[in-house]
Formats: structure tokens, sequence, C-alpha cells
């Protein structure tokens, strides 16, 4: 399990930082690491709508630049800790396809015994640990951090972590002993916008880079669907932690672009706004006409942050796909359009096998 660094070292500056270039496997190794994310993450919507996936399903399609750009820069020994969107990294990261798909089915031999679903999922192998407890990847990657400074000279750990969780007292408690104890840890922190169904900045106060640097981390932000970007911003932070300079963190702006799980109410209105818009609508006049509850002005208040929400559900579909992050890979592609065939065929018949082995004693085969 080793994972090779996609740009080219040319040294260092007068600080001690290095200096990087982008080369040819650059785009065409981060490509296919996406393209591997996106076509698991679009066969585990397929095996959930036809009920082969039982619960709730939070996908990470809009996410897949981040988890490449990051996680090509890990290496044996670094630790990965994520959250209920988990999938894009652990793809990137190596962890076999059939055994987390195993593990979505509720399967025995799953990557966890069928005990954790698509949001507990561990591998001491790849030393990677998910959670759908909000902000509890950073302590997880603080742990794992605080070990390797122990144990093994000049390996790191990553933590992925949401807007949301970023307001979570684990969270912010878990930045200020980092920072003290200079802990080898990379903070990603990624911001679709969204906080399950409240937009981020409602419920956030400041800005999260500059409260990353009040508790003494090196801070950047950088475009999240941009995939040659994140793996430059985000290849300096990490290499400043393996030298023993301290915890990083770095913010990543990306499109959610399937809601916040699968069958979201929000998507629904957004993209059928005549049946779903209609009938939300008159559940919020209903509501705030009913006798009891809080005043005239509360409630006018209250209908007015409701609508405002559901205006950019609805306005974000058309948006975020033009932001979507394969996009703007394959536009990067362009000058490699035999090349970018070839993984797209190879990638497929990966997925498209990998299913066909998870299914094997279900009765059911990948193109049903």
């Amino acid at each position: 399990m080793t994972h090779t660094n996609l740009l080219t070292v040319l040294g260092r500056d007068k600080g001690g930082a290095i200096l990087l270039q982008a080369n040819y496997m650059e785009i065409t190794g981060l490509y296919r690491q996406m393209l591997r994310a996106r076509n698991y993450e679009l066969a585990v919507e397929d095996l959930w709508y036809r009920g082969l996936i039982a619960g709730e399903m939070h996908l990470g399609t809009g996410e897949e630049a981040v988890a490449a750009g990051v996680v090509t820069l890990l290496g044996d020994g670094d630790g990965l800790a994520l959250t209920h969107r988990c999938s894009p990294a652990l793809v990137v990261r190596g962890v076999p396809i059939v055994l987390m798909l195993r593990e979505l089915l509720g399967c025995e031999d799953g990557l966890c015994g069928g005990h954790g679903g698509h949001m507990h999922l561990f591998s001491k192998e790849y030393l990677a640990a998910t959670s759908g407890i909000v902000g509890a990847s950073l302590p997880t990657a603080a742990g794992f951090a605080l070990a390797n400074r122990r144990l093994r000279a000049n390996k790191v750990a990553v933590a992925f972590t949401g807007t949301g969780a970023m307001n979570s007292g684990m969270a912010l408690e878990t930045l200020n002993l980092a920072a003290a104890w200079s802990l080898p840890l990379i903070v990603v922190c990624i911001d679709n916008g969204w906080a399950i169904t409240t937009t981020s900045e409602a419920v956030t106060g400041g800005d999260h880079v500059e409260r990353a640097r009040a508790f003494g981390l090196r801070a950047d932000s950088v475009d999240g669907s941009d995939v040659r970007a994140v793996h430059k911003a985000v290849g300096k932070l990490i290499d400043y932690a393996r030298r023993g300079k301290g915890p990083t963190f770095l913010l990543a702006n990306c499109p959610r672009l399937d809601g916040h799980f699968l069958g979201d109410p929000l998507l629904r209105m957004a993209r059928q706004p005549v049946t779903e818009g209609k009938r939300t609508f008159a559940k919020v006049i209903s509501s705030a006409t009913s006798r009891g509850g809080g005043g005239l002005k509360d409630r006018a208040g209250g209908m007015t942050r409701m609508m405002s929400v559901m205006a950019r559900a609805r306005r974000g579909p058309a948006r975020e796909r033009r932001g979507d992050p394969m996009l703007a890979a394959r536009k990067a592609m362009k000058k490699h359009e035999s090349e970018r065939d070839r993984i797209d065929s190879e990638v497929a018949t990966e997925i498209e096998s990998a299913v066909e082995t998870a299914l094997a004693d279900f009765g059911e085969s990948a193109d049903e």
C-alpha cells in the first residue's frame, strides 16, 4: 500500500518549503483516482436505489478532487481519519473496493464484518478510520498524529471534516492540542456550502482559515474542484507537518452534488419544483398558520429563512453541476484524450468487475 507523489520536487525555498512542479503523470494519475472514486459512488447509488443497501446513504460526489489531491500524497504509515462521506478517500487510499461493497451490503466478509455500514469503516492495514459522529475525525487523526510522532518519524495524519463539524467543541479542542503539542496533523475542511440543511455561513462566526491561524496552525484555502490546485496546496502543508513544524489546515470549497443524503428532500424539491416544491411550501404555510408556537414576528422570520434556504436549493443543482470537479478534470485531460479514453475504459471495467464480485451470492448482476 504505497502512494506515489504526482508532483516533481524541484528543491526547497529559503524558508525550507518544498518547491513543486506539475508533470504529465500528475493529471493522468489524479484523473484516474478521481474517476475511480466517482464510478464507485455511482455504483453504490445504483445498489442503494435497487434496495440492496439499507439505511441512509451519504455520497461524496463532488469531493473527488479533494480526495485525490490529498490522499495521493500519503504513504505507508500516514494516518487517515474521515467523515460519513468517506468513500472517495478510501477508494483513492487503495482500500479493496469489493470489501467495501460487501460491507455496505451487510455481508460478514465485508471490510468490517458487515457491522459498519458506509459511515463507520475501519482498516488497520491502511491506517484509515471513519465515523458518522460530527467532528470525530479530528481527535481520531490527532491520535494517529501523536502515535506517528512517537513511533514513526516523518509520518503524518490527515483529518477530513466539514464546516459544520468545525463548529463543534471536539474539533476546536483538537486544533488547540495539535498546536500545543506540535502534532504532524493536517486538517482538510471541505466546504460544500451546507451543514445538512442549513447554509454554512448561517451557523459560523468568522472565517475558518483565520480561526485555524488563531490557534497557531499554518492555514490556507483552495478551490476544491481543481484537483491540481488541491494537490499543490496540500503538498506544501503535508511537507510542513512532516518536517515537524506543527499542524496545518486547508479549507477546500467544492459542490455537494447529491444533497446531504440520497433522496434529500431539498434536492427533490430542486429537481421537481412543481410536485415536491408545492408540497413542501404547503407544509410551511400550514405550520406558520397553526395555533401555538411563537409570535407573528418569529413565525414570519422563520418562514423567511426557510424560503431563503428553499430558494438556494432550487438554484443550487445547475450551478453545482457546472462546478463538478470531474468536468474540470476531463477538460484538463483534453491534451491526452487517448489516455483519458483508456483510463475511462479501465476504470469502468474495474468498478463493474468489483460490483459483479460483490453481488456474486446475491443472485443479482451489476447491470440489472
